[in-house]
Formats: C-alpha cells, sequence, structure tokens
C-alpha cells in the first residue's frame, strides 16, 4: 500500500498550469539576447535541446514518486529532497540540500535584479516619451533593490504565502503577462521594421574568444529559462491516483515542455528578430525557501524558545525569532548581492548553470538506475553515462563563460 495524509485531486491541467507558471519566469527575457549570440540556426537548436533535458529528467523522476517500502509496501516521495535521500542515502541528500537551497537563493537575487532592470526600464520609457529619444535618462538601479527588498521583507514574514489560493492566480497570470508582452513587443517591432533582422552566425564579434565566451554565457541563460525538477515530485503529489500520477504528470510534461518552448520561440525569436545584432539582455528594457530549514530547525530543537516562541506583538504573522532572523537574512543577502552584481545577464548565466546539471541530470539519471536495478555495463546504463558527462561539458562551458562576464562586467 502507499503511504498518503490526505486525499489528493490534482488533474492534468492542474499540474500543467503549476508547470507553466513555475517555468516561465524572468529566464525568458534574455532569451532574445541568447538567440542574438547563437544565431538563427544554433539558437532554436539548443533551445530544443534544452527542453529535451528537461522533459528527459521529469520522465525520470516520474519513475522515483514511489518506492518500495518493507513496512508499507510502497513509499511516496512527496519532494525532491525526500526521493534523493530514500533512493541515494542521505549523503546525497546532503548534498542536494545544498544545491536545493542555493536554488533558491539565486531565483531571489535574480528576480531582484529583473523587478529593479524593469522599473528602471519603465521610468526609462516615460523620460524618453516626454523629453525625447536624445534625452540622457540614466537612472540608477539600486534604490529600485532596495525598495523590492524592503517589500520582499515584509512579505516574506507571512506564514503559508505560498499557500494562499489567489496567488497561485496572480502569478499564472504575471507569467503569461510578462512573456506575452515581450513577444508583442517584438512582433510589432519586426512589421515596424519592415525585415526580419539577424544572421546566421548570431552577432559578430572582434575575437574569437569573444565569441565562445558569449556562446557560453548564452548557453547559461537558456539553462536557467528551462528547469521545473526541484518542485516536480511536489506537483506530482497533488494528482489523483486514478489515473496513475506517473502517467498524468508524464503527459503534462509533456504539453507543459511543449507550450513554453513555443512561448520562449516567440518571445525569444521576435526579440531576435526585431533588434537583430542589438538585442539587449532583458528584452523588457529595449518554492518556498524556508519551509525546509525551519522544519529542519522545529525537529531538531523542539524544545528551543528561539524556534518556537512566538512573539506576541504581532499575532497575526506568528513570528518567531528563529523566523524574523532566517527570512530578514535571505532577503538581505539576495538584496546585497543583486546590489553589488546588477548585471542582469550574467547573473542569469551564472544562476542557470551553477545547479542545472546536478538537479536535472544528475540526480535523476542516478535515482532512475538504482530504482530499476540497472546493471552498470548494460547499455541503457551506458547511454545515461554518455547523456550525463556531454550535458556536464555543456554546463561547465557555460559556467566557466557566465563567471568571465559576471566578473568583467563587474570590473568595467
Amino acid at each position: 500500500m502507499c503511504v498518503r495524509s490526505i486525499e489528493r485531486s490534482g488533474t492534468i491541467w492542474t499540474a500543467l498550469a503549476y508547470i507553466i507558471t513555475t517555468v516561465i519566469g524572468s529566464g525568458v527575457l534574455s532569451l532574445a539576447w541568447s538567440i542574438s549570440q547563437l544565431g538563427w540556426i544554433a539558437g532554436p537548436l539548443i533551445i530544443l535541446a534544452f527542453a529535451s533535458v528537461t522533459l528527459t529528467s521529469a520522465f525520470l523522476l516520474c519513475n522515483c514518486y514511489k518506492s518500495p517500502d518493507v513496512n508499507n509496501g510502497m513509499h511516496i516521495n512527496g519532494s525532491y529532497l525526500d526521493v534523493v535521500q530514500r533512493i541515494l542515502g542521505k549523503k546525497n541528500a546532503w548534498i542536494c540540500g545544498i544545491i536545493v537551497r542555493v536554488n533558491f537563493i539565486k531565483l531571489g537575487i535574480v528576480y531582484t535584479i529583473t523587478a529593479s532592470t524593469s522599473m528602471r526600464a519603465i521610468q526609462r520609457s516615460n523620460c524618453f516619451h516626454s523629453k525625447g529619444h536624445n534625452a540622457a535618462c540614466r537612472y540608477d538601479e539600486t534604490h529600485y533593490m532596495l525598495i523590492f527588498g524592503i517589500v520582499q521583507l515584509i512579505v516574506s514574514q507571512i506564514p503559508d504565502f505560498w499557500n494562499i489560493e489567489w496567488l497561485s492566480v496572480i502569478v499564472a497570470i504575471m507569467s503569461f503577462t510578462y512573456s506575452g508582452i515581450g513577444s508583442a513587443l517584438g512582433m510589432a517591432k519586426v512589421i515596424e521594421n519592415g525585415e526580419i533582422k539577424g544572421s546566421i552566425g548570431g552577432v559578430p564579434t572582434s575575437t574569437v574568444a569573444k565569441k565562445v565566451w558569449s556562446i557560453s554565457q548564452a548557453l547559461g541563460d537558456i539553462a536557467f529559462a528551462f528547469p521545473f525538477s526541484v518542485i516536480f515530485l511536489e506537483i506530482m503529489d497533488t494528482l489523483r491516483s486514478n489515473p496513475l500520477e506517473k502517467v498524468t504528470m508524464k503527459k503534462a510534461s509533456v504539453l507543459a515542455v511543449c507550450v513554453t518552448t513555443f512561448f520562449y520561440f516567440c518571445c525569444g525569436g521576435f526579440g531576435y528578430a526585431a533588434f537583430g545584432n542589438s538585442t539587449p539582455g532583458n528584452l523588457l528594457t529595449g518554492q518556498p525557501p524556508y519551509a525546509s530549514i525551519e522544519k529542519s530547525f522545529a525537529n531538531k530543537f523542539p524544545n528551543n524558545r528561539f524556534v518556537h516562541y512566538n512573539l506576541k506583538q504581532v499575532p497575526v504573522l506568528r513570528l518567531n525569532p528563529m523566523r524574523l532572523c532566517l527570512r530578514t537574512a535571505y532577503v538581505g543577502f539576495t538584496t546585497g548581492f543583486a546590489v553589488l552584481f546588477p548585471y542582469f545577464n550574467q547573473v542569469v548565466g551564472v544562476a542557470g548553470a551553477i545547479n542545472f546539471w546536478p538537479v536535472v541530470v544528475y540526480f535523476p539519471v542516478e535515482m532512475y538506475l538504482v530504482q530499476k536495478n540497472i546493471e552498470p555495463w548494460s547499455r541503457e546504463s551506458i547511454v545515461l553515462r554518455i547523456y550525463c558527462f556531454v550535458t556536464l561539458l555543456v554546463i561547465l562551458f557555460a559556467f566557466v563563460g557566465s563567471i568571465k562576464g559576471l566578473i568583467s562586467a563587474h570590473l568595467s
């Protein structure tokens, strides 16, 4: 039998909605720039390649949702960390835990930069409309980051914020809105130009080395745009058991990857077609991170007042010293990092490369091999190992190039 605490009622459509709202994020805004670096042939092919890797990861994780249990017959793994610990052991789970938490930190940094860059873009646009396109219209992003950080600081203290129903609706609307705006602006610009800009080889550079570095950064940007592996099992755990969860989730994953890839082609393709070699890094300028950590502290220190004592001054927020310090530190770090490195494209590239391989490729492959008891030198095992090795080389290339771009942008 399977261990389940409550009845699930999710369907293929709810799973599809969850995946799409998770995947279509700020990464979509850098895709036009990525295609401009890769060109009209390599750009779309690389996007398709990353879509295929993401879908492969989803299929592998589907087979890891349930695992044998001595006492109950079958155990349900409702989160990424749970399944890694159960199948690969505590050592791998410890490493995975660090990677997953780094993932949430990088998302906070990227969205802080995205918000401030977008707000500055709106201010510049208003300036150009009122003063003409020859006006300087230069604005600093720092105060926008600080404003965004203050808002995050307040909102982060709301308990169970991720369970608020209307929040999912807003997230879905926002996901489609800014990807739709990016696509529409690009298409309008193409119509205005009366031509499709861009080339097969992408933006020309003065040296081969510069071209190599720009390609590697473009790979990092695309890597950031796709994965949803970290929250895959949480979504799967919302599905009803008839039909089987893995059957429903595989269908939802195929549909979600197709829809997001279509949006990415529209946003990235129209952006490159509109601006050509002048395509900007952010097209609009031209899971709860606390839950697992707080739960871990609560279990480890059941009688500690710092962890469990509720501040009575604000009863509605159920504040306690641990939650206040932890969430304030998270917001402070992400905002501070964004202020020090306010470079959208470069940070997105680093963020995309930093945990794509372990989360999307390595752990799902290793868990699949263990779960299915596949022999080390069997054909399936060899193919999957080669797949891991090739994707590792690509991501290392993207990571090094993105780090180089981040350092260069900071020093320039």
